[in-house]
């Protein structure tokens, strides 16, 4: 039955402002990814240059999400997340150099040097991803935190179809370049929003704390709790193989000839999707059985993966893209509430940073193992054996993790 009652905690003014804030930038954050990923293939016209944006990214957001997760535990939130989105906006400033500018450069050394700052982007969002949810459990009730949670997601979905679509549509209509400037803007806008969140200091003296014992109890604690484990196991491998969305541009241009436009569309189409599924479990949430939806909704994507590889007609593929985006969308409602759930609030920073390692990892190595893969057997080989990877993935997962097979919330 669907029930408006899950949205009531929107009248919630601080939630509220939290969730515009984060729907902005993350607005911002996929029109840029849409952008970066057709502005190296024009430069290049080479699958693996594409797949080394989520190289560039990962390795650094990687390398130092676990200190990042100590940091946002041991000091106060609002102040931390001021901070990155205003390093963000001066990194977003950086690209506009080479897209306003006639410096001389090649294409190739162009793409180096929006490897160079994407580098740096990847710092900024090992700290700026995880601050956010971590406000969330002290900003709502804890029986309201199961919605408060969907409709994050929501929020985040919600703002990733747009962003990808809208920066489609921009390239196309005003250019690369001046999409840049729509994205500092927006980025800068997203601080209006955060500056209205109060203060959440840490519950942590950081005199009496050692960095390498905080980070290390963030990751002892995942690993000694076997439904988080599975949980995040089951994302950074199901990603990691089925990461068919770096590889849109080629198709977009190469294999279905439908131009930027459709390229826009096609980037949004598995976002599309997750936000229609999780704007309906908003009103009519899972009630029983999450673990065993969970792993059947990741063998689904799998396949609808497949589907898009073998697809040579735009409407077909963009039917598989957003069927994959639902079934991703409730892996992801499933998955967030289990985290959130079985974390308590001193040490929620540092796993949901180390949650966001995995979740990096999934995405940008998965963007890479597409280039690579992509390079090695072709473009639709690799999408469609990205896609028999998940749906063996998550029949492992099944069989090796029972407690989460049999969850329930």
């Amino acid at each position: 039955m669907i029930s408006l009652k899950p949205l009531q905690i929107l009248r919630n003014t601080e939630f509220r402002n939290l969730l515009s804030g984060r729907f902005i930038i993350i607005l911002a954050f996929r029109m840029l990814a849409t952008l970066l990923g057709w502005w190296v293939w024009e430069l290049t016209k080479d699958p693996l240059s594409i797949g080394m944006i989520g190289l560039a990214e990962v390795i650094p957001a990687v390398s130092t999400a676990l200190y990042a997760g100590h940091v946002i535990d041991m000091n106060e939130k609002k102040k931390l997340l001021l901070i990155f989105n205003y390093i963000y906006v001066f990194l977003i400033a950086l690209f506009l150099i080479p897209a306003f500018l006639n410096l001389g450069f090649t294409g190739h050394q162009t793409t180096y040097y929006i490897y160079g700052v994407i580098f740096f982007t990847g710092i900024a969002r090992a700290f700026i991803g995880p601050i956010a949810p971590s406000m969330i459990p002290k900003i709502v009730k804890i029986e309201n935190l199961p919605s408060a949670i969907t409709l994050n997601q929501a929020t985040f979905l919600t703002a990733s179809v747009f962003g990808h679509a809208i920066g489609g549509l921009l390239i196309a209509y005003i250019t690369l370049k001046w999409t840049l400037v729509v994205i500092l803007a927006l980025v800068t806008f997203a601080s209006f929003f955060f500056w209205k969140v109060n203060p959440q200091q840490s519950e942590h003296n950081k005199k009496d704390v050692q960095v390498w014992k905080s980070m290390r109890e963030g990751v002892q604690y995942i690993f000694k709790t076997r439904e988080i484990l599975g949980v995040i196991s089951l994302d950074l491998f199901a990603v990691l193989f089925g990461g068919a969305v770096a590889m849109i541009p080629i198709y977009a241009t190469d294999i279905l000839k439908v131009g930027a436009e459709g390229f826009g569309f096609l980037n949004a189409a598995s976002d599309i999707g997750s936000m229609c599924i999780i704007l309906f479990l908003a009103l009519v949430p899972l009630r029983k059985k999450q673990g065993k939806i969970l792993l059947l909704a990741v063998a689904g994507f799998g396949f609808c993966i497949i589907g898009f590889g073998l697809s040579t007609w735009y409407l077909l593929s963009f039917f598989f893209l957003m069927l994959s985006g639902m079934l991703d969308g409730i892996s992801v409602v499933v998955r967030g509430t289990i985290v959130q759930l079985k974390t308590p609030d001193n040490i929620r920073g540092r796993v949901l940073s180390v949650n966001s390692i995995f979740i990096m990892s999934s995405n940008e190595l998965g963007q890479f193992e597409s280039g690579v893969a992509a390079k090695l057997l072709g473009v639709v080989r690799s999408v469609v054996f990205g896609g028999i990877m998940t749906v063996l993935i998550s029949a492992f997962v099944a069989a090796k993790f029972p407690k989460l097979r049999k969850l329930e919330y």
